[in-house]
């Protein structure tokens, strides 16, 4: 159920397809008697869509989620295994082509590649299947693996798990394929933005893991001023940045998730 709501609900409930709901609706009422609040919905609907578009609000939003953790310290030692979130390669893209289709957050790729150099002997976890409300026979992971493969690292160190759909099942079906022993340790590679939820909820499926964050959407402080001429690139983080608060309220009203905006572990 809560999958197909956050397919459903969810994804109507993001900034760029609400406002176009909103327009709509605002369309309709100026053909009936509630024109006047129609065009009140309109001209209302215009400046929320310009907030999005050109000023900072979605920088604002994503900044307490991609400052949450600092970059992994590697002083710490070399790590058992590495987990990879999905969400970069595009799986029903790829099975068309016929080759890995990376559509965002290349990082999450690039950096198991370099992590997996840097420590020979840690295994390389990817956890992804599909994410599509009615799914077809294409999953992420298959096409990762081909991805990583063809990027040097050994088929032998790979542990693919295919079946998940959202991160909640990332954790439970990582967790029950990799088994993970007491003291070992894992790093968690996902988006800057998306790493206070994922390690919230690995955290509450008992998996003990270390945040690696990659794939930042924006650079310093100074940013949270800065306006931006290009209506996309603001309409895309607004519209991130909001999926990932809905998704922490929703988990954490779940109960799968004990902190409404997790962080680091205090030692």
């Amino acid at each position: 159920m809560f999958f197909l709501l956050s397919k459903t609900l969810g994804v109507a409930l993001l900034p760029i397809n609400f406002l176009v709901e909103l327009g709509l609706l605002s369309l309709v009422l100026m053909v009936t008697r509630f024109a006047t609040f129609g065009r009140k919905l309109a001209a209302t609907t215009l400046v929320l869509w310009a907030l999005a578009a050109f000023s900072p609000l979605g920088t604002w939003l994503l900044y307490p989620l991609e400052s949450r953790f600092p970059p992994w310290d590697p002083s710490r030692g070399a790590p058992d295994g590495i987990i990879v979130l999905g969400g970069s390669v595009d799986p029903d893209l790829s099975a068309v082509h016929h080759t890995p289709v990376v559509r965002q957050a290349a990082d999450r790729m690039f950096a198991p590649v370099e992590l997996a150099r840097r420590y020979p002997n840690a295994k390389i976890v990817f956890t992804g299947g599909s994410a599509d409300l009615i799914s077809s026979d294409a999953r992420e992971a298959d096409w990762s693996a081909v991805l990583l493969e063809d990027s040097g690292i050994a088929k032998d160190r790979l542990i693919m798990e295919r079946n998940s759909r959202n991160t909640y099942e990332n954790a439970l079906f990582t967790k029950q394929l990799v088994a993970p022993k007491p003291g070992e340790r894992w790093l968690l590679i996902t988006s800057a933005y998306h790493m206070p939820r994922s390690m919230g909820i690995f955290r509450k499926a008992g998996f003990d893991v270390e945040p690696y964050p990659v794939d930042w959407r924006m650079g310093r402080r100074a940013d949270l001023f800065t306006f931006t001429n290009i209506g996309e690139d603001g309409l895309g983080r607004t519209d991130m940045a909001v999926r990932e608060w809905i998704g922490l309220v929703a988990y954490r009203l779940m109960g799968r998730t004990a902190d409404l905006l997790p962080g680091p572990a205090k030692d």
